[in-house]
C-alpha cells in the first residue's frame, strides 16, 4: 500500500510520515520511507536522537541510470532517452517488489532509525534557475510505476509542501493521501485545495489534524473539514524532546518501562492510538490495480501530448503497452 503525506509547509507531515513509518515498522510490517520533499529532512525524522545522520544516495541524480534499468527490454521504449516519468510499465519492464532483491533498492535504500529510507536527494549548484524540483520527483515517480506491492506492505512518502504536489501525476499514485493540517485557517487552506483536485481524480483523501492543543482546536477542524476529519495527534513533548536531539521521556500515561522492541513505546497514548487508526484507514481499502493503471496512462498521455512528443520526436502515446496487465500478474512468467 502506498501512502503520500501532505500538507502545507511546518504542519508537521514529516514528523507524521516518520512516525507513521517508525509504527509500521515496529511491527514486523515491510515498510519504505521516500524523502519527496524539496527539504530532505525525514532521514533526522527518523532518527532523530541518533549522534551520526545517514544520507541516502539520491534517486534524483541517477535518473537516467534509473530509467535504463526500468525499460529492460521493453520494445515499446525505444531508447532510455525517449523514457520519461510518467512512462508506465509494458512486457519486458523491469517489475520490482519493495525492498527486493534488485540493484535499484541495494543502490539507495538505507536504514534510519530501523526504516529502510530512499530520498530524491536536494537540489544541487546545477539545478538553480534551470530546474525544477518535479525533475527530481520523476524518480519516485518511475519507481512507484514499476512497483508490485502487496497487501500488507508499504511505501510512506513524505511529499513537496502545500498544492505543489499536484503540479505532477505523481498523486495519483498513492492509495491514500493523507494531509496533515494543524487547527488554523491557514492549515486548512490547503486542504481545500486538496480536496478538490482529489475528488477530480477519486483520489482517497483524509485529514489528520496535528498539534491539537484544546477542545476548541478540535472543533475548529471538525467545522473546517468534515467527514474528511480521519484523527487527530494532541500537542507532543515526546516528538519535541526528540526533535531536540534528546531521548523522549515517558509521557504520564505511558509506563515506566519503555518497551524495547517498540520505539514509541512512550509517545502520548492518544498519539498512538491515532497512528493505529491511520494504519487501519489505509488497510480498510484493497489495492485497486486497473484505477491505477489507469492514471498511469492518462497522464502520460497529458505529459507526451503537453511536452515530451515535442521533446523526443515520437509519438510517445506508442509506449502504452495495450496488453499488459498490472498487479502480481505481470510477475508471473510469460508463457513460451
Amino acid at each position: 500500500m502506498r501512502i503520500a503525506f501532505v500538507g502545507k509547509g511546518g504542519s508537521g507531515k514529516t514528523t507524521l510520515s516518520a512516525l507513521f513509518s517508525r509504527h509500521l515498522a515496529s511491527t514486523g510490517a515491510p515498510v519504505l520511507a521516500v524523502d519527496g520533499d524539496i527539504n530532505q529532512h525525514l532521514a533526522e525524522a527518523l532518527a532523530p536522537t541518533e549522534s551520526t545522520q545517514v544520507t541516502p544516495p539520491p534517486l534524483g541524480p541517477r535518473l537516467h541510470d534509473i530509467k535504463t534499468y526500468l525499460r529492460g527490454t521493453n520494445p515499446r521504449i525505444t531508447s532510455t532517452e525517449s523514457m520519461i516519468k510518467t512512462t508506465p510499465p509494458g512486457r519486458g519492464s523491469r517489475l520490482l517488489r519493495l525492498l527486493g532483491d534488485d540493484e535499484l533498492h541495494a543502490r539507495h535504500v538505507v536504514r534510519a532509525g530501523g526504516v529502510p529510507l530512499m530520498a530524491t536527494g536536494q537540489f544541487d549548484d546545477s539545478d538553480l534557475g534551470v530546474a525544477c524540483y518535479h525533475s527530481k520527483l520523476g524518480a519516485v515517480e518511475l519507481y512507484l510505476g514499476h512497483l508490485v506491492d502487496g497487501p500488507g506492505e508499504y511505501v510512506v512518502v513524505d511529499m513537496t509542501a502545500g498544492a505543489d504536489a499536484f503540479a505532477s501525476g505523481l498523486f495519483t499514485r498513492f492509495d491514500l493521501t493523507f494531509l496533515v493540517a494543524e487547527p488554523t485557517r491557514k492549515g486548512v487552506s490547503v486542504y481545500r485545495q486538496y480536496r478538490d483536485h482529489a475528488r477530480e481524480f477519486g483520489i482517497r483523501i483524509a485529514v489528520v489534524g496535528n498539534k491539537v492543543t484544546c477542545e476548541d482546536d478540535l472543533l475548529f477542524l471538525k467545522d473546517q473539514v468534515g467527514d474528511d476529519l480521519l484523527t487527530h495527534l494532541v500537542h507532543s513533548d515526546w516528538v519535541r524532546a526528540a526533535e531536540q536531539g534528546r531521548t523522549p521521556p515517558p509521557s504520564p500515561a505511558t509506563p515506566d518501562a519503555p518497551d524495547a522492541s517498540d520505539p514509541l513505546s512512550t509517545l502520548e497514548p492518544h498519539n498512538r492510538h491515532a497512528l493505529t487508526v491511520l494504519r487501519e484507514a489505509v488497510d480498510a481499502h484493497p489495492r485497486d490495480w486497473d484505477r491505477l493503471h489507469r492514471h498511469a496512462v492518462e497522464f502520460h498521455l497529458r505529459n507526451a501530448r503537453s511536452w515530451a512528443d515535442a521533446r523526443t520526436g515520437e509519438n510517445l502515446a506508442s509506449q502504452i503497452d495495450p496488453d499488459f496487465a498490472p498487479g502480481p500478474a505481470a510477475l508471473l512468467p510469460s508463457c513460451p
